[in-house]
């Protein structure tokens, strides 16, 4: 059976993680690049194969990336794509809250997190709401596949979850690449060109906050948000996580996430923690809060209230 470029070149690097670097150094750099294919798809692949960590990386070898990763958008998705790197907010703390009184549990913020962050249409996304009818108290027990349009028993309740951007994350004490950290306005990011799919970091999560993608993701051209970052949106390819990054292509723009723009009732409130007039630090210091599994030490950044 004739190879493939794509079957000579694993840009997951899985086959390092699996022979030890043999697969790589088996295939030399001079018959992969003769063939080529007149877009330079073969090209592109190696480089990210060989590509360093992100933040080794140099200014220039970085805008060099993200020309790749555009060409590669056009070429995989028949779609003009503008991939930036912003960098972390100089002086800011990113925070959530969420009012669950006001949650209506309509999962308009689950629609809107898939189109802006360009999820797989076969993906289950990065935002979950879960139904909590009378007497469940566990994430572990709530309903994911609930009607919205059916009314639920009286006493219910919604619970909006994604990645928590916790303090002291399990998921980056897991991942034995470094594939993923903090930054230093709060976020937590991945690296999907040097992530290797191992998973660790879904096992470590405490809140089902990763998704591993199983397929080739299925991106249409007229549901590609071509305003993207490297560390966030970019059309994500097989076999590597992803997670909510409260939409870093637009908060390092000084926008709002797009769940918070598409919630018909504000319960979603996003913020710096470092603001002391902020809405967010009003809620902070005068509302009666908590947090998901605090009792696990992650210091989750992402509060929860009601109006009670």
């Amino acid at each position: 059976m004739s190879q493939t470029p794509e079957t000579l070149l694993d840009p997951s690097r899985r086959r390092w993680l699996q022979g030890a670097g043999v697969a790589v150094t088996t295939v030399s750099a001079a018959p992969l690049m003769a063939l080529a294919d007149p877009e330079g798809a073969v090209a592109d692949t190696l480089e990210t194969l060989l590509q360093t960590h992100y933040r080794r990386m140099s200014r220039t070898e970085i805008q060099e990336v993200l020309h790749r990763i555009e060409r590669r958008a056009e070429r995989e998705h028949g779609v003009r794509i503008r991939c930036q790197d912003p960098p972390p907010v100089t002086g800011v703390r990113f925070g959530f809250a969420v009012n669950l009184s006001k949650c209506k549990g309509l999962r308009h913020c689950v629609t809107a997190c898939r189109q802006e962050n360009n999820v797989s249409m076969q993906g289950s996304g990065n935002v979950r709401v879960l139904a909590m009818p009378p007497g469940v108290r566990t994430l572990e027990s709530g309903e994911v596949e609930y009607d919205a349009h059916t009314p639920m028993p009286p006493g219910s309740w919604f619970l909006p979850v994604q990645c928590q951007q916790c303090a002291d994350p399990a998921c980056v004490r897991a991942c034995p690449v470094e594939a993923t950290w903090r930054e230093p306005d709060g976020i937590v990011v991945i690296d999907y060109d040097w992530c290797i799919g191992c998973r660790y970091c879904a096992a470590a999560c405490p809140y089902w906050a990763r998704r591993f993608n199983w397929q080739k993701p299925h991106l249409s051209a007229a549901h590609i948000t071509p305003e993207t970052s490297y560390l966030g949106n970019r059309p994500r390819p097989v076999g590597v996580m992803e997670k909510c990054t409260w939409c870093i292509q637009r908060t390092r723009q000084g926008r709002m996430p797009a769940c918070q723009e598409a919630c018909p009732s504000g319960a979603r409130i996003f913020g710096d923690l470092l603001d002391p007039g902020g809405e967010l630090r009003h809620i902070l210091e005068h509302k009666t809060i908590f947090r998901l599994k605090e009792e696990l030490h992650t210091d989750p950044q992402t509060w929860y209230f009601t109006d009670v």
